[in-house]
């Protein structure tokens, strides 16, 4: 499966696998231009179909004050694309007989075993009382973003407002120990199980896959993930020999006219390496990924988890008893569904995006993205720093114009 360049697949051409190359030919049209415009500073893209990578390409510029072109090796801090990643590091380890998707969290970290809910007032304003949680959180519930841990930075009210930002300003600010500590006392937002509500799950997921493997995150993602399907550029840290390969966003949101860049600084350690957002990466790295799980589980010759276990983890969780506020973290996915560590397509239409019905995916917040559709036998990655509500716009944007190159 490999191609011998090092590229993720043998490339193909579009005609081949039921895509025409003039219709891909409107990706760099509309790419380009919006570059020429100043509303994005460059870009990657590669798409895969039917085991050939039909599309691969880098546009504008990994760093556009210093003049500097974007290319294929580019690095990019994937955020929450760091996710589905550590999912899977825990279904690998519950397929070793290591731990259970139902296990309570408290049987790694007893901390957790007396969580408080916390009620609100009407305005959501201040904490009226706390009243214990009904069931405890588990392992799913982490990877489904229905434990109560939120993320502070997705809402204002009293209990938002105790809790870090997101992954990023955790791993910056607090070791992984002090991390656990800290959200151990606060009180959660919703009962365990009731809500999908963006936050700190895969993190905390994280930190339990430490505990049960006796590795640091990175080095375990190294060992079991990222080296089998060699992503050699995909880790918690970017070295200084790779750093000047590193992208910089624009350094005014061109929408917003906010002044911003990408955070953490992925060339300055964190504190802790956070499962629900660390990683940089590279659109080939994570193509590998995508690969890996759009056949179930395996990418040429190396499996890293078994086929049922996969399946498993791309099929929709999320029961009509849980409150679904998933456009709440990005408008781009509502509608979706949730598998374990990422949004899975439920039915055909409705929604933003075009796609088909078990397609699955989850992005990243500082511009990066992909999907992949078992139906199309369809990868796509997309990376970008454009860490803005832009991003949001491109997500749509890149969903159509591979879909409408599709012509078989």
């Amino acid at each position: 499966m490999n191609a011998t360049n090092g590229d993720p697949l043998p490339h193909g051409k579009a005609e081949e696998v039921g895509m025409s190359s003039e219709r891909l030919g409107e990706i760099e049209k509309v790419i380009k231009a919006d570059i020429e415009k100043g509303r994005l500073p460059g870009a990657v893209i590669a798409i895969a179909r039917r085991g050939k990578l039909v599309y691969y390409e880098a546009f504008g510029f990994r760093d556009k004050a210093a003049g500097v072109p974007m290319t294929k090796d580019t690095i990019f801090n994937i955020a929450s694309m760091t996710k589905p990643m550590a999912a899977l590091a825990a279904l690998q380890l519950q397929e070793r007989g290591k731990l259970l998707t139902d296990d309570p969290l408290s049987k790694y970290f007893p901390k957790f075993a007396e969580m408080k809910v916390a009620v609100l007032d009407p305005k959501g304003e201040t904490i009226a009382a706390t009243v214990p949680a009904e069931r405890p959180i588990t392992l799913r519930h982490l990877m489904m973003h229905t434990s109560g841990l939120v993320y502070g930075g997705r809402g204002n009210t009293a209990v938002h407002k105790l809790y870090p930002g997101g992954s990023g300003v955790a791993g910056g600010q607090m070791n992984g120990a002090e991390f656990m500590d800290k959200l151990a006392e606060l009180p959660l937002l919703n009962q365990p199980g009731a809500v999908w509500d963006y936050g700190f799950g895969l993190d905390l997921l994280g930190q339990v896959v430490e505990k049960v493997s006796g590795q640091m995150l990175g080095k375990y993602f190294e060992e079991n993930i990222t080296k089998p399907l060699g992503m050699t550029d995909t880790a918690f840290f970017i070295p200084p020999e790779k750093a000047a390969r590193y992208a910089r966003a624009l350094p005014v949101d061109p929408d917003t006219r906010i002044a911003q860049n990408v955070t953490p600084v992925l060339t300055q350690p964190l504190k802790f390496e956070c499962g629900g957002g660390g990683l940089s990466s590279t659109v080939s790295d994570y193509m590998r990924f995508a690969l890996a799980l759009l056949n179930k589980g395996a990418y040429g010759e190396t499996r890293i988890l078994g086929r049922k276990t996969a399946e498993y983890m791309l099929t929709n969780q999320m029961g009509p008893e849980v409150k679904n506020l998933i456009a709440n973290a990005d408008p781009t996915r509502a509608d979706y569904g949730f598998g374990l560590g990422l949004a899975v397509r439920t039915e055909a239409g409705r929604g933003k995006l075009i796609g088909s019905p078990g397609d699955f995916n989850w992005p990243g917040a500082s511009g990066t993205n992909w999907w992949a559709d078992p139906k199309e036998q369809l990868a796509v990655v997309f990376m970008a720093h454009s860490p803005g509500p832009i991003r949001w716009h491109y997500r749509q944007v890149i969903n159509a114009l591979v879909y409408q190159a599709i012509v078989d």
